[in-house]
């Protein structure tokens, strides 16, 4: 397990490589966010809190791939959480333009719940980075995980994020 915890913060993290370039190549960008929300299986609905960071590469203009990886945890028991990591594809509208200072985006990709086991999923979310600083900026989000079950009942985990992003 510890292993494949290791695994997966390198596969995180590695988008962050990108922030070593002068601010004319600027190729991605790293967050950090806690998000409060739920989760809904069978119409019951649990409050969790999301803790978690990641990065995006940027391939063409505002076209990026990224990775994150969290604990979620419902807010009664937070002992109980589970890791949640994701593998995105994102489109960050006018992100090449960088006087921009609000700069919308969206994303969606892979989840993988985990913890004694693990469960397969997707996710779909937008948002906007507001640029307070040349390379720092406030990150709202709204993101919702969903994990299909075999002869049950999907999993959602949606949530608000708060974070700060850097480049």
């Amino acid at each position: 397990m510890r292993r494949l915890t290791f695994a997966l913060w390198v596969l995180a993290l590695t988008p962050a490589l990108a922030f070593a370039q002068n601010a004319e190549s600027r190729r991605g960008q790293g967050y950090i966010f806690v998000a409060p929300g739920g989760t809904t299986t069978s119409g019951s609905t649990t409050g969790t809190l999301h803790l978690g960071g990641g990065g995006e590469a940027f391939v063409y203009k505002g076209l990026g791939i990224g990775a994150e990886i969290g604990y979620i945890a419902p807010m009664q028991s937070f002992k109980s959480g589970l890791g949640l990591l994701s593998v995105n594809g994102s489109y960050h509208f006018n992100s090449s333009d960088k006087t921009k200072k609000v700069v919308p985006f969206i994303s969606g990709g892979y989840s993988l719940l985990f913890r004694s086991g693990v469960a397969n999923g997707f996710n779909v979310g937008g948002g906007v980075n507001w640029w307070m600083r040349d390379r720092v900026g406030l990150r709202l989000e709204a993101r919702d995980h969903i994990f299909p079950v075999r002869n049950g009942p999907k999993l959602q985990a949606w949530e608000f994020r708060i974070g700060l992003t850097f480049r």
